[in-house]
């Protein structure tokens, strides 16, 4: 029997009625709607991700389209001007480069020839729904159109940058795993909806333009919030602190890191994979700039991707201080002792995202051991795509934080609290207890 597939729609143009949608989560949202977003990443973090029910909401406060401190009242007039802002940013380089505004086709793949049919369907129904709008609507978004008009009105491109960025996005977008769901049947048109969004952030961010594997990080976005407008919005957002990753000093930095914190948790391994220009540790790069998109079971490198996203050791690193001053003040009221030690800091370049993966290179020690050169050793990562269990990689990775976190602080609780082994019970189990 064959298999039957999935159909599925091409994204609308945005999800205004979400903006007055209220998350369930319990004590996440206010009665005026706004969220307590320590309360939302820590919700991610303890239940390891979201439901796939309140995802996509969830990600629009997450990824910062939607200000936490923002009303339920506020939410749909910030969705309309951040829908006309869009559409007057695309509109700007679709006028200048009128040519580029159709994806070029050789002919040969049928089903990007089908995507453009769907897409332009799409676009025919999302114009006659504009003129179905009442005066009223149209008079508040004339407004607003002009107001974009004003915004965007001397902003200039790099025409040579930007049509270069064009043409590999167009390579790019056409490499997007087609396999996904989300680009089957009528849900191909999605390709050329990823592509809009893409070309449109490459225009108005020049310093950061494209760079290949944007194509897969944004549709990730553009699969879970199944909007153009969200998804550029939220991608825009995301990468806001995160560009530096698609560049090369970008990716040295994060290679070193990944380097650094293998060498403190298992020196032989770091000594037998490190050369001179840890070209040893590049394979690393690809995981962390994707999530792990690839080594993971898809629905399961989407729950990895959120957690990955909340800022994890940013959120542990301010309760272990607080767990810290806790001890420190304790300590002051309890013993005539000088100026106590400082304690050893914890490393906030060591991400969350560099735990993962340090699990999963100990997790595979042995293998990755009897790699000789880097010909093996990226055949053996290769041969990873699909097969990792994430509670697993995910438990693996909480234990060798908790444990890098308790060395940091084991020094002061041995030297300072001396036999007062309450307090330093109470201070790992304020740690423990984030985690597990």
């Amino acid at each position: 029997m064959s298999e039957v597939r999935e159909q599925r729609s091409v994204a609308a143009v945005s999800c205004p009625a979400l903006a007055a949608t209220r998350l369930t989560l319990p004590g996440v949202m206010d009665a005026d709607g706004r969220v307590d977003e320590s309360r939302l990443r820590m919700h991610i973090l303890k239940n390891g991700g979201m439901s796939p029910s309140e995802r996509g909401l969830a990600w629009r406060f997450l990824f910062g389209m939607y200000p936490c401190s923002s009303t339920t009242l506020e939410r749909p007039l910030l969705h309309e001007q951040l829908a006309v802002r869009y559409q007057a940013m695309k509109r700007k380089w679709q006028q200048l480069l009128p040519s580029t505004v159709q994806m070029r086709l050789n002919g040969t793949d049928a089903e990007l020839v089908a995507a453009v049919r769907h897409f332009d369907h799409r676009q025919a129904q999302a114009q006659k729904q504009a003129q179905d709008q009442s005066e009223e609507v149209r008079d508040r978004l004339a407004f607003l159109e002009l107001q974009a008009q004003i915004l965007f009105e001397r902003f200039t491109f790099e025409l040579e940058e930007l049509q270069e960025a064009i043409r590999i996005i167009d390579k790019d977008v056409s490499r997007t795993n087609r396999d996904l769901t989300y680009y089957l049947g009528e849900g191909s048109g999605n390709l050329l909806v990823l592509r809009d969004i893409l070309i449109t952030y490459a225009a108005f961010h020049p310093e950061v333009s494209y760079a290949q594997g944007m194509n897969d990080l944004c549709s990730r976005f553009l699969e879970v919030l199944d909007s153009e407008v969200d998804t550029f919005w939220s991608f825009s957002h995301y990468m806001e602190k995160f560009f530096k990753d698609f560049r090369a000093d970008g990716l040295h930095r994060k290679i070193e890191l990944q380097a650094a914190l293998l060498k403190e948790l298992d020196p032989p391994l770091y000594a037998h994979l490190a050369t001179d220009s840890m070209e040893s540790f590049t394979f690393c790069h690809r995981w962390l700039l994707l999530g792990f998109q690839r080594e993971f079971e898809h629905s399961d490198a989407l729950r990895l991707f959120e957690i990955l996203s909340c800022d994890h050791l940013e959120l542990i690193s301010q309760q272990v201080d607080h767990a810290r001053y806790q001890e420190r003040l304790a300590q002051h009221y309890s013993t005539e002792d000088n100026l106590e030690s400082e304690l050893p800091a914890i490393n906030t370049d060591f991400t969350f995202e560099l735990f993962i993966c340090a699990a999963i290179l100990l997790e595979n020690r042995e293998s990755l051991l009897r790699c000789s050169d880097d010909v093996q050793l990226i055949q053996f990562t290769s041969s990873l795509q699909g097969t990792l269990d994430l509670n697993s990689t995910l438990n693996k990775a909480e234990q060798l934080f908790y444990n890098y976190c308790k060395r940091c602080a084991w020094g002061y609780m041995n030297g300072r609290c001396g036999g007062q082994k309450s307090k330093g019970d109470d201070f790992l189990y304020q740690l423990w207890s984030l985690f597990f």
